[in-house]
C-alpha cells in the first residue's frame, strides 16, 4: 500500500509516518524549505515528493498512485496577524488535497482535524463527535479555518471519497519540539506567574498515531473520532510537568478580570515595544473553561490503553 502524508515534517505527521510504515510504503510531501531536522525521522524510509498543499499541480503529481492520503499539514496559531495564513493553509490547502484525490481517483483520505471544530459553547463543558459547530460570535481564526477544512473533507465523501476524520486535543511530543503544543512545557521551564483556571485535554503523540492506524485497520471510514486521553486542570498538568521536567509551576490562577481589563493594556504595550502577544484574550478565555472532550467512541471501537501523563513527560524530556 502506498501512503502519502502531508505535514510529515511536523509533530503528528512524523509519528504517523512511523506508525503507518508497518502498513505500507510511506511517501512524504514537503516544501523545498522544510526543516527535516525539527522532528525525529531517523530510520524511516520515506519517498519524498517536493510540493505544497497550496500548489495544486504539485499535489496532483504527489498523490498519483497512492492508496491512502493522510492530510496532516496545517498551521496552528492564535495571532490575529496570521489569520490569512491560517485560512490559506488549513482551508484552501484542504480544498486542494480533496480535489487532487478526486481528480486522480485516490480512494481514501484520513484527515487530521482538531477538537477546536467541535465548538466552544458558553456553559457547555462536555463535547463528543456529535457536537456541532455553532456560529457564535468571535470564534478563533484557527478553529474556523479547521471547521471549514473539515467541511471540505465531508464534501469529498459526498463526491466519492472514503474519509476518516480524527479530532485531536492538545498533542504532547518531545520538549525539543518547541512549536505548537511544545510551548506548554516552556511554562514551567521558563517560569510563568499564572495558570488558566480551566482544563487541558491532551494526548501523547504516540497514542494519537497508534489510534489513527488502528482505526484505519478497522476500516472505520465515514467516521470521526476525538483523540484525547483525559481532561485535567491546567494546575495539575503544570505541577506534574515541573516535577518531571524541572522548573517551577505557576502559582496563581488567572482571574477573568485580567483577561477583560489586562489584555487591552498588554496589547497596547506590545504595539509600542514592537512585540507580539503570544496569545489573545479569545484564547485565554477558552483556557478558562472546564471543557471535556469525550474519548468514549474510541473506547467503543478499540478499548485503547493510553500512556500515563508521567510516562509521557518522562519521554518528552529525552533527546529528539
Amino acid at each position: 500500500m502506498n501512503i502519502l502524508i502531508t505535514g510529515v515534517t511536523g509533530l503528528f505527521g512524523s509519528e504517523l509516518a512511523r506508525e503507518f510504515s508497518t502498513l505500507g510504503n510511506i511517501h512524504g510531501l514537503r516544501r523545498a524549505s522544510s526543516d527535516l531536522g525539527a522532528v525525529d525521522l531517523e530510520g524511516l524510509d520515506i519517498q519524498w515528493h517536493e510540493g505544497d498543499v497550496l500548489d495544486f499541480n504539485s499535489l496532483l503529481e504527489a498523490v498519483e498512485g497512492m492508496d491512502v492520503v493522510i492530510h496532516a499539514a496545517g498551521k496552528v496559531s492564535f495571532l490575529p496577524q496570521e489569520e490569512r495564513a491560517l485560512f490559506q493553509i488549513n482551508h484552501q490547502g484542504t480544498v486542494n488535497v480533496v480535489n487532487a484525490l478526486l481528480a486522480t481517483s485516490v480512494p481514501k483520505l484520513v484527515y487530521i482535524s482538531s477538537v477546536a471544530v467541535l465548538g466552544q459553547v458558553p456553559d457547555q463543558e462536555e463535547y463528543d463527535e456529535k457536537s456541532v459547530w455553532l456560529d457564535l460570535p468571535n470564534p478563533t481564526a484557527y478553529a474556523l479555518s479547521k471547521y471549514k477544512a473539515e467541511l471540505e473533507v465531508w464534501r469529498g465523501e459526498q463526491e466519492g471519497l472514503e474519509v476518516l476524520v480524527v479530532n485531536p486535543a492538545v498533542i504532547l511530543g518531545k520538549v525539543a519540539y518547541d512549536r505548537s503544543s511544545g510551548a506548554l512545557y516552556q511554562v514551567v521551564l521558563k517560569g510563568t506567574a499564572f495558570f488558566p483556571a480551566g482544563n487541558i485535554n491532551y494526548i501523547d503523540v504516540r497514542d494519537a498515531a497508534e489510534i489513527t492506524r488502528a482505526l484505519v485497520e478497522k476500516n472505520a471510514w465515514g467516521e470521526r473520532f476525538v483523540l484525547s486521553k483525559e481532561s485535567i486542570p491546567y494546575e495539575v498538568f503544570f505541577q506534574l510537568a515541573a516535577q518531571v521536567l524541572g522548573g517551577v509551576p505557576p502559582k496563581n490562577k488567572l482571574p477573568n478580570w485580567v483577561i477583560s481589563w489586562g489584555f487591552p493594556i498588554l496589547r497596547g504595550l506590545s504595539w509600542m515595544i514592537g512585540k507580539r502577544l503570544p496569545l489573545t484574550a479569545q484564547v485565554a478565555k477558552i483556557a478558562q473553561c472546564k471543557t471535556h472532550f469525550s474519548n468514549q467512541k474510541v473506547e467503543r471501537y478499540l478499548n485503547f490503553h493510553y500512556r500515563e501523563l508521567r510516562d509521557t513527560l518522562e519521554w518528552a524530556k529525552m533527546g529528539r
